[in-house]
C-alpha cells in the first residue's frame, strides 16, 4: 500500500512539473519546438535545455554529441588498440534524457525513429546487447535531430523511410 501511494505522490509530482515547465517556458520557441519531436514531452524538453544550454553554440552536430558523451572512443596503447566503444564522458544527464526520448520514440508508430530501430534488431530481435546498441543508435539520431531543430529553427518534419 505504500508502495502504491509513493508512486501516486511522483505521478503528482510529475504532473506539477510539467504544468510549471508549459506555464513557464510557453513562450521559449526552442522549447516548442523540441517537443515536435516523438519522444519529447514537456519534462524532456526542459531537461535538454537546462542540461544543454544555448545549443546554437555548438557550431557542427559532432561537437553536441561529444558534449552529450554520445562519441565514439578507442582505447589505445603503444601498438595495442582495444575495441571501439561511447566514450561518456559528456553530461550524462543529458543523455539519459535523450535515451529515455528514444524509448519512448520507438514504442510510437509510424516515426523514423521507429524504422531505424526496427531495421537495426531485424535479424536479431531478442538480443538484448543488439536492443541496447539500436537504442544507442536512436538517441545517437535524436541527439542530431535536437540540435539541428535548434540551430535551424524549424519545426521536426517527419519522414517516412522507403521500406528495404
Amino acid at each position: 500500500r505504500s508502495i502504491l501511494s509513493e508512486y501516486h505522490a511522483l505521478c503528482q509530482l510529475r504532473d506539477k512539473i510539467e504544468k510549471r515547465a508549459i506555464t513557464l517556458l510557453a513562450t521559449v520557441a526552442d522549447y516548442q519546438r523540441l517537443q515536435t519531436v516523438p519522444g519529447i514531452g514537456p519534462i524532456i524538453a526542459l531537461t535538454i535545455l537546462a542540461e544543454a544550454g544555448n545549443l546554437q553554440r555548438f557550431v557542427h552536430y559532432k561537437q553536441f554529441l561529444k558534449y552529450c558523451g554520445f562519441n565514439l572512443c578507442t582505447q589505445r596503447s603503444g601498438t595495442l588498440s582495444g575495441k571501439t566503444q561511447l566514450s561518456k564522458r559528456g553530461n550524462a544527464r543529458l543523455r539519459q534524457a535523450l535515451w529515455m526520448a528514444a524509448q519512448v520514440a520507438v514504442r510510437q508508430q509510424e516515426n523514423s525513429f521507429r524504422q531505424k530501430y526496427t531495421s537495426y534488431i531485424h535479424n536479431h530481435g531478442d538480443n538484448p546487447d543488439v536492443k541496447r546498441k539500436a537504442l544507442t543508435a536512436v538517441a545517437i539520431k535524436m541527439a542530431r535531430i535536437v540540435h539541428a531543430l535548434i540551430k535551424q529553427q524549424t519545426d521536426y518534419r517527419g519522414y517516412y523511410e522507403s521500406q528495404r
